[in-house]
């Protein structure tokens, strides 16, 4: 219901059972469902009536974790992927063709900007990186009459700063093209980036959203706010000769650009979720609103400590009251930032090396936003596609220590911290 708050929504929206049917949402592990009529089959093909058929489209667990999302968002609707990368990839697909543009953030996560500097380079489709701090006329100049969209993060992986959703939305819409928000460090809890004039929000479920290591995937959720009828985006308008003729606007009125991202593109590539991931996930996210207030006190207590001590050079962490981000983060993230911190240790390196080693609480995992705390060196690993000049651009340094504070007693996690230096 519209009416409740977000921590209700996150134990009791997206699943209605009946009467007599199961309280908890149901695994439904199938891939098909059976009909009485072969008409009605015909009509489901030709989305001419709701329903599931074939669970790379649609399945009824997957169904209720999108429609929990699409509500914890304020969207039109949802569509799960296999994966965060998946939903990135859909998202752009879904308005983008060989020929066309896009112009994204800098900081952004690096398997996010491997993807559009060189797999979308591929398919033909060119990006422009820009710094998102720059001024509006910076950042409209790498903006091409075939440009198709703006890409940024809420707060960005690993540099940490928070993007001015507002300023980005108004270049985005005085260029005819959709916001795009990474929301995944976020999450809906902290920020709802459809409020401040985003129209297209994803998520790696894989992070705060599940929250227990368990399950990737990811989420693409339709604000329904955007005009596809500008004439920048026929795919959208124009007949589709794979529906027969259909033309999404039309049909699908504002939620347009979610039905064409099922029925066209996980129908065609297939990174679709699994029931079990979309099971184990919405499990998650039941407790996202009692874990994130965690998170983020929890990391704001060591990121205090971490800029306190003599081994560390700088911290990044928007909800320090140093944090050049400060002000952005009181504006879009009242709440909290999040329970991810990057900083710098003093030796160089080798010494963030050494200090990552000697933790013991804290693991070294290929991970971040889950319960458990864990740590990464960005340039050996998620970043280590990246040139040197792009790692700079990005603000990752070569002594840069990734933290996810987990939801542990924070004097331990601390005094884990303090016996590693």
């Amino acid at each position: 219901m519209e009416s409740w708050k977000v921590e209700t929504k996150c134990i009791q929206d997206g699943y209605r059972p009946g009467n007599g049917e199961p309280r908890v949402v149901p695994i439904t592990q199938s891939t098909t469902f059976k009909y009485d009529s072969t008409e009605h089959v015909a009509k489901l093909f030709d989305l001419e009536a709701p329903g599931h058929f074939y669970t790379r489209l649609s399945n009824p667990t997957v169904e209720a974790l999108e429609n929990k999302v699409a509500s914890l968002e304020g969207g039109v609707g949802a569509l799960c992927t296999a994966s965060g990368q998946s939903a990135s990839m859909n998202a752009i697909l879904n308005i983008c063709e060989s020929g066309d543009h896009i112009v994204s953030s800098n900081s952004i996560y690096g398997g996010t900007f491997n993807l559009f500097a060189i797999t979308l380079k591929k398919m033909g489709i060119e990006v422009s990186f820009v710094d998102p701090e720059a001024s509006e006329a910076e950042i409209e100049s790498a903006f091409r009459p075939n440009t198709k969209a703006l890409f940024g993060e809420t707060i960005a992986n690993p540099k940490l700063n928070v993007l001015d959703i507002e300023k980005m939305a108004d270049i985005a819409h005085k260029n005819g093209v959709p916001l795009i928000v990474d929301n995944t460090f976020a999450t809906p809890y902290l920020c709802n980036p459809f409020e401040f004039g985003a129209d297209i929000i994803i998520h790696s479920t894989t992070k705060y959203i599940d929250g227990h290591a368990t399950s990737v995937g990811g989420i693409i959720v339709d604000s329904g706010n955007f005009d596809w009828n500008n004439g920048k985006f026929p795919g959208l308008v124009e007949p589709d000769p794979s529906y027969h003729g259909l033309s999404y606007t039309e049909n699908f009125k504002n939620a347009a650009y979610i039905v064409k991202a099922r029925v066209q593109y996980i129908r065609d590539i297939g990174n679709c979720m699994s029931p079990m991931n979309a099971f184990l996930t919405n499990l998650g996210l039941e407790t996202l609103h009692l874990r994130m207030e965690r998170h983020c006190s929890n990391a704001l207590k060591v990121a205090e400590y971490l800029e306190s001590s003599e081994e560390v050079l700088s911290v990044t962490y928007p909800g320090l009251k140093s944090s050049p981000y400060k002000s952005l983060a009181d504006k879009y993230l009242p709440k909290g930032t999040s329970g991810v911190i990057s900083f710098r240790i003093k030796g160089g390196k080798e010494r963030a090396i050494e200090f990552m080693d000697k933790l013991k609480l804290a693991n070294i995992v290929v991970h971040v936003a889950d319960i458990r705390t864990a740590v990464l060196h960005p340039a050996s690993s998620t970043h280590r596609q990246l040139t040197d000049e792009q790692l700079a651009e990005a603000g990752i340094d070569p002594d840069m220590i990734r933290l996810s504070v987990g939801i542990e007693n924070v004097e331990d996690i601390i005094a884990d911290i303090e016996q590693a230096f």
